[in-house]
């Protein structure tokens, strides 16, 4: 051993053996920076820095550590786990646990899609009266059916259309018999009966309810995966525009759709894209969910926004940092624009939770044309150093030009691509 090593470890171990005996190890611990565990990715390196007299090695050929003290770069060699240990001299100090995840790698999105979606049964979204010969009234206000309600049977047989409905009413009024509604109620399954009434200027059995069994609407392709073709966008929830409860997908599919014209946002009242798609389109994607997060599906083939074509690895939460980034988004036609915002703070996440970004935007061509965030600018994808970090989902209504944005990793969960495999642990060196 050369002197100058043997002088450099005897003053470490004299340093951390005062600083022990004094009670010091937390603020010790917490100056060597690396915390109990690290979160990184298959063949990428990740640096960091730690005092002069420290060392780090790792126990398992899953991590490798390589460079000084100042200058500790940690690569990931294989998925699974590692034990990692910190030292002075020879003398363990910390142990770390480090996780290697699959190497993920998205194509962003930025295109606006059209969504038409189809509800589990029949969501009542209204009440009306029924001008019945004993007087105006709702028999389905009666019986207890509330604004929000889905109608998922009626006498037990499945319902999945408005159609559905009208037969069974048609029938139930004909021979004078109640009809047996079972209905979904956030949490709760209710079954509830239900006299139809005829009315006397149509001549035809009413509930006395408004009823709708689909929705649509646009907004923005946040990623899809090239191998698997499954896809997220929107970055929130869908809901049904009168009860603003989430709408229970039972089938749905997104198209491509143009961006006619922005109806730009003001303080106090966010704007909005004016889009169109097709009656008729031709679907790209199914719908196979709607989360808090976004909805999800797969592709029935790639799509491209021509601006970024080739995958792109993700960032997790705690490695977003405040600072430029981008969006991908469409303001005239259907034509991608990169557009420059700035992420004002990330808050790192352990579990998944909506609303982890605040950002702002900050591109004076983007100001100009949409005053900031619009509607249907939703899942816009946002990226940072090359990598895709999360999506656009509200805007700020005193403020347009800033909003929040979803944490990447969270719509990937929803998407089927669970990058922790069920572990949601750990954190990522930085």
């Amino acid at each position: 051993m050369k002197k100058s090593e043997l002088i450099r470890r005897t003053i470490g171990f004299v340093l951390l053996g005062f600083l022990l005996s004094l009670g010091f190890i937390q603020p010790v611990r917490n100056y060597f920076h690396l915390p109990q565990q690290i979160t990184l990715f298959k063949n990428e390196t990740n640096t960091t820095r730690l005092p002069n007299f420290l060392s780090v090695s790792s126990l398992d050929p899953a991590v490798t550590v390589s460079g000084e003290a100042q200058n500790v770069k940690i690569k990931g060699n294989q998925i699974g786990q590692a034990d990692m240990v910190i030292s002075a001299g020879n003398l363990p100090v910390k142990k770390v646990k480090a996780k290697v995840l699959p190497d993920i790698r998205l194509i962003p999105g930025g295109e606006s899609i059209g969504v038409k979606l189809n509800s589990v049964g029949v969501l009542v979204v209204g009440y009306h009266l029924v001008h019945a010969k004993d007087g105006d009234r709702s028999p389905g206000e009666q019986a207890g059916i509330k604004i929000g309600d889905i109608i998922t049977a009626i006498n037990g047989h499945v319902v999945e259309n408005m159609s559905d409905v009208k037969e069974y009413v048609r029938k139930a009024g004909d021979e004078g018999h109640p009809i047996q509604l079972t209905v979904l109620r956030q949490d709760q399954k209710l079954q509830k009966m239900l006299q139809p009434v005829k009315d006397q200027n149509e001549n035809k059995y009413r509930l006395g309810l408004y009823i709708r069994d689909s929705a649509a609407g646009i907004g923005t392709m946040t990623f899809y995966d090239p191998k698997s073709r499954k896809y997220g966008a929107l970055g929130h929830v869908i809901s049904d525009v009168d009860t603003k409860q989430p709408i229970q997908v039972h089938h749905g599919e997104i198209v491509r759709s143009s961006v006619t014209s922005i109806d730009k946002g003001e303080d106090g009242r966010p704007g909005e894209k004016i889009a169109t798609f097709p009656t008729d389109a031709k679907a790209i994607g199914n719908v196979a969910k709607n989360t808090p997060f976004g909805i999800f599906g797969t592709l029935n083939k790639n799509v491209s926004n021509g601006l970024m074509t080739k995958p792109i690895p993700i960032a997790l939460s705690d490695e977003v940092k405040e600072g430029p980034a981008k969006i991908l988004t469409v303001v005239d036609g259907n034509h991608v624009e990169a557009f420059d915002i700035k992420i004002l703070s990330s808050v790192p996440q352990k579990y998944p939770a909506t609303k982890g970004l605040v950002i702002k935007i900050t591109d004076p061509k983007l100001l100009k044309k949409t005053g900031g965030i619009v509607q249907g600018m939703s899942g816009s994808p946002i990226i940072q150093n090359g990598k895709l970090i999360g999506a656009v989902t509200h805007v700020f209504v005193n403020d347009p030009t800033s909003g929040y944005g979803v944490h990447i990793e969270w719509m990937l969960k929803e998407a089927g691509i669970d990058i922790y495999q069920n572990h949601h642990e750990g954190k990522r060196a930085s």
